[in-house]
C-alpha cells in the first residue's frame, strides 16, 4: 500500500507521497507547493489542519495509508483550583462562539472584561498542550501567576526573557515565538495569542505561520490596526467570532465612566513659533511634491535626507509637533487636574519619554517608561495599587497588559492618532472595583494639529 507521510520541518509542513498520486489525492486543492529540491510537497505549518483533514478523508478512498509524523502536541487535562469564580454570561458566550467556529477565531472584549479568564475556558475546552503568546515580559509573568492560581499545574513553561523551559502549558513573547517556532511549532495543539493585534506585523505573523496548532485563538480589545493588518487575523488565528464593546459592559461588568476633552491655548510666543515651524514644514512638502497620503512618513523622511532644506523641514516638523504637546497652559492644566484628583489614583499618559521625566520632576511623581527596570516597575505599580503613590506618569508602556483596578482617573496629555491606543488608555481605568466611576481627560491644544489627531483617535463607540 502506498503511503502519504506528513512531517514538521523547520516551521513548514511536508508531505511525502508518490508523485503519481498527486492528482488522485487532489493535492491541487491544498495550499501545498511541490519542492523539487527534496521531492516533497510543502506548506506553512499552519496549513496542517486543512491538509490533514483533507488527506484523512481522501487517502482511504485512494488506497493510501496516511501517516502523521508532524504533530508532537499532547492531550492536556486541566484541573481547576477552587477559586469560587464562574463564567459571566458573555464569557460563556465567547467560548461557545469559538467552539462553534471550529475552535479557531478572534475574541474581542474590552480591557477589564476578563479576557484571561476566557482564555482559561478555551484552554480547558481544547484540552491540548498550549502555547500562549504575549507582547511583553511583564505580561508573560502576569500570565504565569494567573495560570498557577487558576489551574492545578506542577509548572508553567516560559520561553523568553532569559528563560527556556518548555512545558505542556508554555508562555512566550511574540519576539521569542518568532525566534523559536521553527523548532517548537509542532509541540502545541492550541496557539493562544494575547493582544493579538500585534500578530499581523510583518515579523510576528511568522510565529503563527510556523506553528501547526489546529486550534487557535486571538484575544484583544482593539483588533483594528492603522495599516489595515487586522484582515490577516482570519488566516493566522481565525476571524472575529465574538465581540462586545465597552459601552455594552460599562456599569455592570466594567466601571461607569465619563470622558472630557479639555482644550487649552498656546501663549503668544508659542503660537508664533508653532506657526513658523509649521509653515516651513508644509512649504517643504509642497515644494518637494511629497504627499503623506501617497508616500507616507517613509517618503517624507527619504525626501528630507536629500537636501539641507529637507533636514530643516524635519526639524520644523518636530518643533511644530512638540509645542502643542507641552505648551505652558497644558502643563498648568495637568497641575490643576492632579491637584483636583489628589485623592484618586491617576494615570498620566504622554507620547514621549522626555515629557514623562519632565513631569515626574515637576510633580515629584514616579515615572514608568520602557527604560524602567522590571523590578523597579513592579515596585512602582505595587506602590500605586497600595495607595503610596497617588499617580503614575508614563508614555506607552502602560497602554496594555497592566492590571491596576484601583486606577480611576486617566489624563491623556499627548498621544498618537491611533484609536487603539486611546481605547487602551481608557481601558486602564475601567476595571471594576467597588462602585468606582472612572474618568478620562484628554488635554489638547486648540488651533493646532492636535484637534485633528483627537478627532481621529476618538472614532470609537466608547467616546460617542
Amino acid at each position: 500500500m502506498s503511503e502519504a507521510i506528513l512531517r514538521f520541518h523547520q516551521g513548514t509542513l511536508t508531505l511525502q507521497v508518490d508523485s503519481a498520486l498527486a492528482s488522485e489525492l487532489q493535492l491541487g486543492a491544498l495550499p501545498l507547493v511541490y519542492d523539487e529540491r527534496v521531492d516533497l510537497w510543502r506548506a506553512h505549518a499552519n496549513a496542517y489542519r486543512d491538509v490533514f483533514s483533507h488527506l484523512h478523508r481522501v487517502t482511504p478512498l485512494c488506497g493510501v495509508r496516511l501517516e502523521d509524523r508532524a504533530r508532537a502536541y499532547t492531550p492536556l487535562a486541566l484541573r481547576w483550583r477552587d477559586t469560587g469564580r464562574h463564567p459571566r454570561d458573555y464569557q460563556r458566550a465567547a467560548l461557545d462562539a469559538w467552539v462553534s467556529a471550529g475552535r479557531q477565531g478572534t475574541i474581542v472584549l474590552p480591557t477589564g472584561a476578563g479576557k484571561s479568564y476566557v482564555a482559561h475556558l478555551l484552554m480547558e475546552n481544547a484540552a491540548r498542550s498550549t502555547l500562549i503568546v504575549v507582547p511583553t515580559i511583564d505580561l508573560m509573568h502576569q500570565w504565569y501567576s494567573g495560570l498557577l492560581d487558576t489551574f492545578a499545574l506542577d509548572e508553567v513553561g516560559l520561553l523568553g526573557g532569559g528563560a527556556h523551559d518548555l512545558r505542556p502549558v508554555t508562555i512566550t513573547t511574540y519576539d521569542s515565538a518568532c525566534l523559536h517556532m521553527e523548532r517548537y511549532g509542532d509541540r502545541f495543539g492550541l496557539l493562544l495569542c494575547d493582544e493579538v493585534h500585534h500578530l499581523p506585523g510583518p515579523t510576528y505573523q511568522l510565529a503563527a505561520l510556523a506553528c501547526l496548532a489546529p486550534f487557535r485563538a486571538g484575544l484583544t480589545a482593539t483588533p483594528e490596526r492603522q495599516d489595515g493588518g487586522e484582515t490577516r487575523l482570519a488566516s493566522l488565528v481565525g476571524p472575529v467570532v465574538y465581540r462586545r464593546e465597552i459601552k455594552e459592559l460599562a456599569g455592570h461588568y466594567l466601571a461607569d465612566y465619563d470622558t472630557e476633552r479639555v482644550e487649552v491655548e498656546l501663549d503668544e510666543d508659542e503660537a508664533l513659533a508653532y506657526a513658523e515651524a509649521r509653515a516651513r514644514y508644509t512649504s517643504f512638502l509642497r515644494e518637494s511634491g511629497v504627499s503623506l497620503e501617497r508616500e507616507g512618513w517613509a517618503g517624507f523622511l527619504r525626501a528630507c535626507t536629500r537636501s539641507e532644506r529637507g533636514r530643516e523641514a524635519l526639524l520644523a516638523w518636530r518643533i511644530q509637533r512638540a509645542i502643542p504637546m507641552t505648551c505652558r497652559q497644558k502643563l498648568a492644566k495637568v497641575s490643576d487636574l492632579l491637584l483636583q484628583h489628589r485623592h484618586d489614583r491617576t494615570l498620566l499618559f504622554t507620547h514621549d519619554n522626555a515629557t514623562v521625566y519632565e513631569l515626574s520632576r515637576r510633580h515629584l511623581l514616579p515615572a514608568i517608561t520602557h527604560q524602567t527596570p522590571v523590578r523597579e516597575r513592579k515596585a512602582l505599580l505595587a506602590g500605586f495599587r497600595q495607595g503610596r503613590y497617588p499617580a503614575l506618569i508614563t508614555s506607552k508602556v502602560l497602554n496594555e497588559g497592566v492590571d491596576v483596578p484601583e486606577a480611576n482617573v486617566a489624563i491623556v496629555l499627548s498621544g498618537s492618532g491611533s484609536v487603539r491606543e486611546h481605547v487602551q488608555r481608557l481601558g486602564r481605568v475601567l476595571r471594576k472595583s467597588g462602585d468606582k466611576r472612572a474618568r478620562l481627560y484628554e488635554v489638547i491644544t486648540r488651533a493646532t494639529t492636535e484637534e485633528h489627531v483627537s478627532e481621529r483617535r476618538r472614532e470609537h463607540d466608547a467616546y460617542r
